[in-house]
């Protein structure tokens, strides 16, 4: 099973931590909508042999698309490839463009699945981020969409200058009243060249702590667990039977296509990835040109990319996937650099499988990189 992942590159305006490809300005929509369809078309034949389970339309904001320009796309996907009979159709959204007309409409289509971008439940924090919606949108959307889809996730971010642990807590509570069955959760991270990398060296906002961070996030597993979810990866955390089947689907390696500006690909050996530009990709798509760029992964970093992959989830690391795929060196390797990890409790090796414990996971991309490889030869 493959999944196919559609960039929508517009936002209503800029949060002040994101460094994703969007454009504020909506003069050329209908000309991307007619681009990112002609891009489904033409890259048919690369997934002559798939069948699709998921399509998956982030962003940017897809929910400022028209339902009829998601439709197209949906239609286009679906007149060009090989489509499981109820695959997962997410559309990602923000609480400002959920009113219950929209919702209604969205559900009447093919979607069902909405990932809204909640971010926190508090004016201030909200305001601080320069999110679009409001404190009271953000809970009344889920409360309406919770009426008409089963498959909601919500977005949560922790570690943000001001949130006390009582706030925070308070944010994953108002999630857990509203029985939504997805949580996905990230800790504040400052971006080079985003506003607010530039309002921290001014001084404006304090710099994110740490230890407030990594304290948040203890408490969110902590209490979702308690809960019921599964902590199945670093930052996200499901019901039995809500996982979210696109990004399970990168974390295990399955290909997937990336439509639209600045969309990566991987077919298993190669990953490629679109131009960074609204003009440049329209203006490719009209002459009926890939605006893409390609690379063969190397052992190397193949290796690299599933230790980084497996160690966030539950999944974990296979040991005879290393060694089947790297060899007996590469598994001795592996071995030998995750000792002091194992010995302070941070990783953990059951049924031949490696592991971040929850002592471990919070830093487990730090993990990951002291156990890459980084001379291995082709």
């Amino acid at each position: 099973m493959s999944g196919i992942y559609i960039h929508i590159p517009f936002c209503k305006q800029a949060c002040h931590y994101c460094d994703f490809h969007f454009s504020t300005s909506l003069k050329k929509k209908d000309e991307m909508v007619l681009a990112l369809a002609k891009e489904i078309r033409l890259r048919k034949d690369e997934f002559t042999d798939e069948t699709v389970e998921t399509i998956y339309f982030g962003g940017g904001t897809p929910s400022i698309l028209e339902i009829s320009d998601l439709k197209i796309l949906i239609d286009e996907v679906y007149k060009n490839y090989n489509v499981v009979e109820n695959p997962e159709i997410t559309v990602e959204a923000n609480p400002d463009d959920l009113t219950e007309a929209r919702i209604i409409a969205l559900s009447e289509n093919k979607i069902n699945r909405l990932s809204i971008g909640i971010q926190s439940f508090y004016e201030e924090d909200l305001k601080l981020m320069n999110r679009a919606h409001n404190a009271e949108e953000a809970k009344k959307c889920l409360e309406i969409a919770t009426k008409y889809f089963d498959n909601i996730t919500a977005d949560l971010i922790y570690g943000i200058p001001g949130l006390t642990n009582e706030k925070w807590l308070q944010n994953i509570q108002t999630l857990l009243d509203l029985n939504i069955p997805h949580i996905s959760s990230y800790a504040l991270t400052v971006e080079p060249k985003t506003a607010l990398q530039q309002f921290i060296r001014q001084g404006i906002v304090p710099q994110p702590d740490d230890a407030v961070a990594h304290e948040q996030f203890l408490m969110l597993v902590d209490t979702l667990e308690a809960n019921g979810f599964v902590h199945y990866e670093l930052s996200n955390f499901g019901k039995p039977e809500y996982f979210s089947k696109n990004n399970s689907a990168y974390w295990l390696g399955k290909k997937y296509l990336g439509i639209g500006p600045s969309a990566h690909s991987y077919d298993g050996i190669n990953r490629s990835w679109n131009v960074a530009n609204n003009a440049i990709y329209i203006k490719s798509l009209a002459e009926d040109k890939l605006p893409s760029e390609i690379e063969t992964l190397t052992q190397t970093d193949r290796y690299n990319e599933y230790i980084m992959t497996g160690l966030r989830t539950v999944w974990g690391v296979s040991l005879e996937r290393i060694k089947t795929e790297f060899g007996e060196n590469m598994l001795h390797y592996l071995l030998q650099n995750a000792e002091r990890y194992l010995a302070d409790e941070k990783l953990i090796l059951e049924n031949n499988i490696l592991c971040t414990t929850k002592k471990g996971k919070f830093f487990c991309d730090g993990i990951a990189s002291d156990l890459f490889y980084l001379n291995l030869e082709e």
